[in-house]
């Protein structure tokens, strides 16, 4: 970078471009939402068939390149933001030099150089030459210049190398921001082809990282989200942002703003939805790496009792070169794509718009998904599942709360939002894990803000009544939650809970009435969970740890017509059915137990 270049460049045009590939971003966007929320999930709602299925096919992918689009755009007008915010402070740096020259009588060169002229007075009985003095970059080199302009006898030679050192250092500062910004860029380049693939997600997340770390000088003049905030503090901030600043972190922090309580439900799932591509993208071409495995999986041993299955040897070598890499990589990636099905399936069978309101590969996993916008609806349900549940097999989660939204919006009592929240880390072993309460108490906390985030984002006038449903270990995290801080909810549902910490529906936070309990036949976790997570009352229970399922609990008793520890939402039970009416307000219709 010379002088003449740098006098001339106008970061302006940089930030022009910036805002016009953001304007495209957002047209992007809104093309996405329209296919996946309009065009498609009419489809999927009054057709059916091959022709459908594979007009579907082709919107899916058409929604995923207007996304691509999307992330893409965004992050290279982020990229143009922070150049032009590097080279804007290079130059102002320049302007303020030459000024300082100019108002002294000093003349810069085409190279940097500051010509002084002669002393004004004698010096040792004789006037002091004009001269020149070329800048430095480095703090050793100006040292050295200073100390020979300070022992220079004309006092112009001081100031001089003074100038041309801050010319010098801003020329070297808009080069390094040159150097830096380049390949960036280069390197935001798509393929040319109309597929968004695997990988092309995986570099798409590359480039955000890179984006994000170059930009952090221009990033640092946006303001952080309070440290440790409240959903309120959040969503203030939030508000306090430009668009083109909400457009910035977006683009390079999604995970960030995705994970904010209080933020609306369609920011939360805009960026939800880019992190959940780009991982995606870097699971599955981690994974298509990895050989597949044999087809020829195991063999027969004859032996003198009975025939052995066993491992063929190609796939015992498999196994020990890739298997731990491969269900590393498998299940969370199943996980995924059972999400990202979930996205895809708006409309299928009356289904409203999905949410995706947190996602991260944090731990077991971390998501949250939503069936209707809950900053609308005018009842909305919160799911905690309990142990082994992780990303790998959240799908199985995720159709519960499909099934819990069909049947509590078909009570007609107003709209629905049903949420599965899997914001912590459940046990993952039944006997080794599930006997211990840290798990329930160090997710508290992250469900009493999400409960708190849900108040604060809502966008219409009027209050939602939110119901809480904890199945087997996901009822001691709320039990967990009401004990820790003021568990923000109407009416609480427990199923198949081995206790929840405390001895009394009084103690869950809610109105008296409004807790209620489904225990199935067959279901031993009520029966056996109580020594680890019940609670107890003075002077009641006789030294029995207390579950809701025992009468001086105090929750009311639901009738659930299943049998066992998981069938507590299966399509057309009665279990199903007492949820929904406790879901939509409809309390005097809910079947209690004789």
């Amino acid at each position: 970078m010379d002088l003449a270049t740098l006098k001339a460049l106008k970061p302006t045009e940089y930030e022009n471009a910036a805002d016009g590939y953001r304007a495209l971003a957002d047209t992007a966007r809104a093309s996405q939402d329209r296919v996946e929320n309009v065009v498609a999930f009419r489809m999927r709602d009054a057709l059916e068939g091959a022709a459908a299925d594979a007009a579907q096919g082709a919107l899916r992918e058409l929604a995923a390149n207007f996304r691509y689009t999307q992330s893409q755009c965004g992050a290279i007008s982020t990229a143009l933001n922070g150049f032009a915010h590097e080279m804007a402070v290079a130059r102002r740096s320049l302007e303020a030099a030459l000024a300082d020259a100019g108002s002294r009588g000093f003349t810069v060169g085409p190279d940097g150089t500051v010509a002084y002229p002669a002393g004004a007075d004698k010096v040792d009985g004789k006037v002091p030459d004009g001269g020149s003095a070329g800048g430095y970059d480095t703090p050793q080199a100006q040292g050295l210049a200073r100390q020979a302009a300070d022992l220079n006898p004309n006092p112009h030679a001081a100031a001089a190398q003074a100038i041309a050192d801050r010319i010098a250092g801003a020329l070297a500062q808009a080069t390094a921001a040159d150097e830096k910004w380049a390949p960036h860029l280069r390197f935001l380049k798509a393929d040319d082809d109309l597929t968004v693939s695997a990988r092309d997600w995986a570099d798409t997340a590359t480039d955000t990282t890179g984006v994000r770390d170059a930009a952090g000088a221009y990033l640092d003049t946006i303001e952080d989200p309070p440290k440790g905030g409240s959903p309120a503090e959040n969503a203030q901030w939030w508000k306090s942002l430009t668009e083109e600043q909400r457009g910035d972190l977006l683009a390079v922090r999604p995970a960030s703003v995705g994970a904010l309580d209080g933020l609306p439900a369609t920011v939360r799932d805009e960026a939800n939805r880019t992190v959940l591509a780009q991982k995606q993208g870097q699971y599955q071409a981690a994974l298509d790496l990895i050989p597949k495995p044999p087809s020829n999986q195991y063999t027969w041993l004859t032996t003198n009792r009975m025939p052995l299955r066993v491992p063929t040897a190609e796939y015992a070598e498999w196994e020990r070169r890739y298997g731990d890499e491969y269900e590393r990589l498998a299940g969370p990636l199943n996980g995924m794509i059972g999400v990202q099905d979930r996205l895809n399936s708006s409309g299928v069978e009356g289904l409203p718009e999905a949410y995706l309101l947190a996602f991260s590969d944090e731990g077991t996993g971390r998501m949250i998904l939503a069936n209707g916008n809950p900053d609308t609806a005018d009842h909305t349900a919160v799911y905690v599942p309990g142990t082994t549940t992780n990303l790998s097999g959240i799908e199985g989660d995720i159709s519960r709360m499909t099934n819990l939204w069909q049947e509590a919006n078909g009570a007609r009592a107003g709209s629905v939002s049903t949420i599965t929240w899997l914001g912590y880390d459940p046990p993952q072993s039944i006997p080794k894990d599930s006997p211990f309460s840290h798990y329930a108490n160090d997710g508290a906390p992250a469900f009493n803000r999400f409960l708190d985030g849900l108040e604060t984002s809502r966008t219409v006038d009027t209050p939602s009544h939110t119901t809480v449903i904890g199945h087997s270990y996901g009822s001691t995290l709320i039990g967990s939650a009401a004990r820790q801080g003021d568990l923000n909810a109407d009416d609480v549902i427990f199923a198949g809970s081995p206790g929840v910490q405390v001895g009394s529906a009084r103690e869950m936070d809610v109105p008296e009435g409004h807790v209620w309990n489904q225990e199935a036949p067959g279901d031993l976790v009520p029966d056996v969970g109580g020594i680890s997570h019940g609670g107890s009352q003075s002077g009641v229970g006789g030294g029995v740890f207390l579950t809701p399922s025992h009468e001086p609990f105090g929750a009311q008793q639901m009738t659930t017509g299943t049998e066992g520890h998981s069938d507590y939402w299966k399509p057309g039970s009665t279990s199903l059915w007492n949820q929904a009416q406790v879901v939509a307000g409809r309390h005097g219709s809910v079947k209690l137990e004789d």
